[in-house]
């Protein structure tokens, strides 16, 4: 095979990548248990978004923990079905894409969730232990302040750090980059923070 025809190769390659993170991560599983449970349409209820978050606001707890649970899983076999047949690189691209498709759904007119529950499947299966620090400081931020925004921002803030200790660059990277986008994606909570109005983990929206 000539340099052409593996440059070809890795961009196909890529592009295939892209498609399936992007599908897989775009299925829109809070508004699915929403729907199940019988609360309607979650993109009319709090925030409006698809997360697990906006779901639990619906006081269906059921429902927002399979939307949490479900929305990791869509960002960890993105990562792990293109990891079996394409290499590194085609892993990142395609976690990004799945975090990407969390975001801006196409089957939603590309309104979706904020992509944090699909960011720790995606670091945990890209990295397990990083992703466990990942996950475990989202728990003891949410314990200890009740909310959910700021814990996000802190775990995934952190979990570059938390890559980078563990020795894995190229993690850090993507890491870092998507943290940023995550970051983007709350500057509206990041206001409320600001403002001490930011509504606190369980507070149910009518």
């Amino acid at each position: 095979m000539g340099a052409t025809d593996l440059f070809a190769h890795a961009g196909t390659a890529l592009i295939a990548a892209t498609v399936v993170g992007y599908l897989l991560g775009s299925v829109p599983f809070g508004l699915m248990f929403t729907r199940l449970a019988g609360a309607g349409d979650v993109r009319k209820i709090g925030s409006g978004n698809i997360g697990a978050t906006n779901v639990l606001r619906t006081g269906k707890k059921w429902a927002a923990a399979a939307t949490f649970v479900c929305d990791a899983l869509k960002g960890a076999a993105a990562v792990l079905l293109v990891r079996a047949g394409w290499g590194h690189l085609a892993e990142l691209v395609a976690g990004f894409a799945a975090i990407v498709g969390h975001m801006f759904p196409v089957w939603l007119g590309f309104k979706g969730g904020k992509g944090v529950s699909t960011f720790f499947g995606v670091m945990f299966a890209l990295f397990w232990p990083a992703g466990l620090l990942a996950g475990a400081t989202w728990i003891a931020m949410a314990f200890a302040l009740r909310i959910s925004s700021l814990s996000a921002l802190t775990a995934t803030a952190l979990t570059p750090a938390y890559m980078l200790a563990f020795g894995r660059r190229d993690e850090a990277a993507f890491a870092a980059a998507v943290a940023i986008l995550i970051w983007v994606m709350h500057r509206a909570n990041i206001a409320r923070l600001l403002r001490g109005t930011e509504p606190r983990i369980g507070r149910r929206e009518t």
